[in-house]
């Protein structure tokens, strides 16, 4: 399988630990400690995939081998089987509920994030999706990946690589040109500067301090229309609030750069994919 970075290494790690702690039982108490066997992946529904390596490390760790058919990011139909581990039939069942949590929340998140790229895309413009920081916590790094492999794009990974001004920092520093003259002056020339905004006057005043990146939050369609106009191609539009399935090829439509949405991370369903024994 694939290396994994050190967190997610980890992460696989904390979970093993977390479920194996006292030891299997069950097993322990049912099935020979030789007896060896395989079982499959079995896609239950459509779906994209996503933490295959993740998946497969928490079987190598406990000492069996896993392969996956399919790589991050492929489509995958329902009744697929699309992936195998084989060894001691003890390591199987003891890796099979870990593997799964993750292999079915990452598929989630891919599986959502593909289907509001797809709504996107059906609004015949250029708007690409971003996530946000409302992951998991000490999952952010593979939700984000998952996010990539399910065709979105990710916004920051942390509070620190990149200058995002909402109304609470406008509200402590007095408005709109107070707080990017702050920012300007301390953030190093390399971030991007975003601010967030309500109304189109909000729009206007944070064109006019210099932002690089504008946050349209909670706007109806017709406003976001409007900001586009308004903006001109000067700075980067960003839509995000209220953001459903459903309005996605409307808000495309306004001609936005970009539409971010905590719900491809926070509320993804995990899908339903089974392991079974041979």
């Amino acid at each position: 399988m694939e290396r994994l970075a050190a967190h997610a290494e980890r992460l696989v790690e904390l979970a093993l630990e977390e479920d194996l702690l006292l030891g299997d039982a069950t097993s322990e108490a049912t099935i020979d400690a030789a007896a060896e066997g395989e079982g499959r992946f079995l896609a239950k529904e459509d779906l994209f995939v996503a933490g295959v390596a993740v998946a497969g490390r928490v079987f190598e760790l406990l000492g069996a081998e896993c392969r996956f058919d399919v790589e991050d990011g492929a489509r995958v139909p329902k009744g697929t089987i699309f992936g195998a581990a084989s060894g001691r039939v003890r390591a199987l069942l003891a890796a099979e509920r870990t593997a799964l949590n993750f292999l079915q929340r990452l598929s989630g998140v891919a599986t959502a994030t593909r289907r509001c790229v797809d709504a996107l895309a059906a609004g015949g413009g250029r708007t690409r999706l971003l996530d946000t920081r409302k992951t998991t916590p000490g999952w952010r790094m593979l939700e984000k990946a998952a996010v990539r492999a399910g065709g979105g794009r990710n916004h920051r990974f942390s509070l620190g690589d990149g200058i995002l001004v909402k109304d609470n920092h406008v509200a402590a520093c007095g408005g709109v040109a107070e707080a990017v003259r702050r920012a300007r002056e301390r953030a190093g020339a390399m971030l991007k500067l975003e601010v967030e905004v309500v109304d189109l006057p909000g729009l206007d005043a944070a064109i006019g301090a210099g932002a690089d990146i504008v946050l349209l939050d909670n706007m109806d369609d017709a406003a976001m229309a409007e900001a586009v106009r308004r903006a001109a191609g000067r700075v980067l539009l960003e839509a995000s609030g209220n953001m459903t399935l459903e309005r996605l090829p409307r808000v495309a439509a306004t001609g936005v750069d970009f539409v971010s949405m905590g719900a491809i991370t926070h509320s993804a369903r995990a899908v339903d994919i089974s392991f079974e024994l041979e």
